[in-house]
């Protein structure tokens, strides 16, 4: 009698749907195609009876595909991170594929020992929310064959697949909710965007949408912590509006938490005193009014990356392809419109779209 209390295994499998280990081996390594219809139900019927689950990293290590995907995050504290991985492990999973994830923390080295530890696994896809800077370690693994997908990041010594949202499409659709809202002028806040190519196009559009007479706006690039700097820059920008109603749009979500933390701390009122954030976090429908956003659509970012995988792994090189997505604009009481100052907005939704481009390599 089979003593259930440890794993079926491969040869269990194959006597019970009398097949040999081989053929059991073939359905489970991606060469299923080769099995006839009848084959795959019998074994299908004996993994599900006997409970068997296949072992990726015994695959790699026997030299066969490892069905493992393996993805690094600069910051897995960030809830941008946390979406995004579900949207990846979602589509792995989806695809019959398992999810490895690595946090780099924001740190050159610990990126590359993520990367080598992530490659000893045989992984047969990476991807990457990089730390934003030069990195030898990912050029080589890009150099090298393996499909890589950089995740929200542009790193200009690494020639492969970039997906992400439309930063140009968020900021263009924020400053026109805001002005729709009757706000007359803006602040665009945003942490260091040195290290992140998302937070400098993100500023960059702003800044370009300032000069060419759009708005009127200032920008504020901070670290978060500091908040004595961030308390008086506040202040100044709520004194030199004027008549203007002003308001207050945050880059990410950390930078939106930060911001409702210091005006609520000031008394300064959400709504009369706008503020939007791209990034929707789970609070932001919970603190009254309502924080208005600009959510990603993680889900579909996260598909794209794992499309971009498979389509390395079995088609021809090529230049590198760039995904990008609009976000989906949920109105809330953050940004009441001028003429019901006292109102708190329904939320609304603007659908998202994307858009394919390609890169020079």
């Amino acid at each position: 009698m089979n003593d259930r209390r440890r794993p079926a295994t491969i040869l269990e499998v194959a006597r019970q749907a009398g097949v040999s280990k081989t053929s059991v081996s073939r359905y489970y390594s991606g060469e299923r195609e080769r099995l006839s219809g009848a084959m795959r139900e019998r074994i299908v019927a004996a993994a599900t009876a006997l409970g068997y689950q296949p072992n990726p990293m015994a695959r790699g290590l026997k030299g066969g595909p490892s069905g493992l995907v393996g993805m690094l995050v600069a910051d897995i504290r960030n809830p941008f991170s946390v979406a995004i991985m579900h949207g990846v492990e979602q589509a792995c999973r989806q695809a019959g594929l398992s999810l490895m994830v690595c946090n780099s923390d924001n740190d050159l080295e610990q990126e590359r020992q993520q990367l080598a530890l992530l490659s000893s696994y045989r992984i047969e896809g990476l991807v990457v929310n990089a730390t934003g800077r030069h990195s030898d370690a990912l050029a080589q693994l890009a150099d090298s064959g393996t499909p890589l997908v950089l995740l929200d990041r542009s790193l200009a010594d690494v020639h492969a697949d970039e997906v992400g949202l439309d930063n140009d499409a968020a900021i263009d659709m924020a400053i026109a909710h805001l002005r729709e809202q009757g706000y007359g002028r803006l602040l665009f806040i945003t942490e260091p965007p040195a290290q992140a190519s998302s937070r400098q196009a993100r500023l960059e559009r702003f800044n370009q949408r300032c000069r060419d007479g759009s708005l009127s706006g200032d920008t504020l690039v901070i670290e978060l912590g500091d908040r004595q700097r961030l308390d008086q820059a506040l202040a100044r920008f709520v004194d030199s509006a004027g008549d203007s109603r002003p308001a207050i749009l945050c880059a990410n979500g950390q930078v939106t938490l930060a911001l409702t933390r210091r005006m609520k701390a000031l008394g300064y009122l959400l709504g009369e005193i706008g503020l939007m954030g791209i990034d929707e976090l789970e609070w932001c429908d919970l603190t009254e009014p309502g924080i208005t956003t600009l959510a990603q659509p993680t889900g579909a970012i996260g598909q794209a990356a794992v499309d971009c995988l498979r389509a390395r792994a079995v088609g021809p090189r090529q230049a590198p392809q760039r995904a990008t997505f609009a976000p989906t604009l949920t109105a809330r009481g953050s940004t009441q419109p001028a003429a019901t100052p006292s109102a708190t907005a329904e939320p609304s939704s603007v659908s998202s779209s994307s858009s394919t481009s390609e890169t020079s390599s």
